[in-house]
């Protein structure tokens, strides 16, 4: 393992779709595609300095390979452990990314924006919205969140 320890960010090979969602959620800015072959990853990671998580041993040893994490663990949330206790992650910003495409969050001032694009009950009961530049996709404080929160607390609370 080789890591830049100022304040990362990722790219995940396609064996860690979970992970990067999760990152993403803590407002890292994770880059993830099922479909990128090994030798792409590399190139991105190199071009934009980006750390590799990865789980394939045979990647690791791949020659100018750098800046990289080996991930151990099956499980998502035990990923998501090592990655915050090996590089001593802790400076977290919820609900700053999109999940599904990692473009940034920014409060939707105006509700009425956002009227005709999530369901009638939504608009009409909840008043904090969330908007990614880059999808477009909506974002608002449901029973999601919540149970988001309450797992990462759980995760968090292993290393604190």
């Amino acid at each position: 393992m080789k890591v830049d320890f100022r304040r990362p960010i990722f790219i995940a090979d396609v064996m860690l779709g979970r992970l990067a969602r999760w990152l993403r959620l803590l407002g890292f800015d994770t880059l993830y595609d099922s479909n990128i072959s090994d030798t792409k990853l590399i190139r991105i990671a190199k071009e934009q300095d980006r750390v590799i998580l990865t789980r394939d041993t045979r990647l690791v040893k791949i020659r100018g390979m750098q800046n990289y994490l080996l991930i151990n663990s099956n499980e998502p949330f035990q990923q998501l452990r090592e990655v915050i206790h090996t590089l001593n992650l802790n400076d977290f910003h919820l609900l700053a990314r999109c999940v599904i495409c990692n473009g940034k969050l920014s409060r939707v001032t105006d509700k009425n924006e956002i009227r005709d694009l999530v369901p009638d009950y939504v608009f009409h009961n909840f008043q904090n919205f969330l908007r990614c530049h880059e999808c477009g996709k909506i974002y608002w404080e449901g029973t999601h969140p919540e149970m988001f929160k309450e797992k990462l607390t759980e995760v968090l609370n292993t290393y604190q």
